[in-house]
């Protein structure tokens, strides 16, 4: 099983359009705080194996996945999909993200 890439414009419509998706941020910690797409949590790429499947439980949800740039969430999206999840699909980086942002809060 592999998980997919799509564009952004597709992330925000699935977004818009589901109330039983996961936006998944997997930058750091401090990253999350300056700036992140509101909604989503957090789960640093360097975490995913050994907190997703006690934070992430229904394996056939619909995560999305983003970082910064897009490398850190196409590997972290490669170790959901290799753990199980069937729903996978990464976005790329919030730095191209042109809906808007919020910042602060918890992880």
């Amino acid at each position: 099983m592999k998980y997919k890439c799509i564009l952004q414009d597709e992330a925000k419509a699935l977004i818009d359009a589901s109330n039983n998706c996961v936006v998944l941020d997997v930058r750091t910690f401090e990253e999350f705080r300056s700036a992140h797409i509101a909604g989503a949590i957090l789960i640093p790429d360097y975490e995913i194996f050994d907190r997703a499947e006690a934070e992430l439980t229904d394996k056939s949800q619909l995560i999305l996945v983003y970082c910064r740039s897009g490398r850190r969430s196409k590997a972290a999206a490669a170790v959901l999909t290799m753990l199980g999840y069937s729903n996978v699909m990464e976005f790329g980086g919030i730095i191209d993200w042109p809906y808007g942002v919020v910042s602060g809060g918890d992880a």
